[in-house]
């Protein structure tokens, strides 16, 4: 895996293989996902929230490109060393907050508003179609913010309220969801 753009354009990183509880985002669906998103957002002024965090793909694209207030959720003691010692080998500790914590009691708990918020949840979980509901009930996302989340093609959210767009990178869909300005 690799950061595509930014402060760190090209730096390469490399989880542990053995028995890792991740899937990370293919370099082809992580590029395409930020050209939306750069057209959309000034990363050096969004407060970015990245859910089912994993080897810290997402957290570290956006903290290369200028975002400095990013907050990782993942609840495998191993995801989150390894996220640890990335931010430190980065030298990026003060623009992430690194959670220890399963995403639905994350989620229960949380109080903060977002302008971004990525979900990569494992395909196979068997609550995923709920996770959008949940995060907007919890008013988690800012007005005008997104939430975007990653899954395969067992996985439609066309018919939700706040859905916006879906975009296909080969196997992978990010499903583009909206907070209106006003409600």
């Amino acid at each position: 895996m690799r950061i595509i753009s930014g402060k760190f354009k090209g730096r390469r990183f490399n989880p542990p293989a053995d028995k890792w509880p991740t899937r990370p985002t293919t370099d082809f669906a992580k590029e395409g996902l930020f050209n939306i998103l750069q057209n959309t957002f000034d990363f050096e002024e969004i407060k970015v929230l990245d859910l089912f965090g994993g080897t810290g793909n997402h957290s570290y694209e956006f903290i290369s490109r200028g975002c400095t207030d990013v907050t990782y959720v993942d609840k495998f003691p191993g995801c989150v060393k390894f996220v640890q010692k990335t931010t430190k080998d980065l030298d990026i500790e003060g623009f992430i907050k690194i959670v220890n914590a399963d995403v639905f009691k994350f989620i229960e708990r949380a109080y903060e508003q977002y302008d971004y918020i990525f979900a990569g949840p494992p395909y196979p979980l068997p609550t995923i179609d709920t996770i959008p509901d949940l995060v907007f009930e919890k008013n988690l996302v800012k007005p005008g913010g997104w939430f975007v989340m990653e899954h395969n093609s067992h996985h439609n959210f066309e018919n939700h309220p706040r859905f916006l767009q879906q975009r296909n990178y080969g196997g992978t869909i990010f499903s583009f969801f909206e907070m209106p300005e006003s409600d």
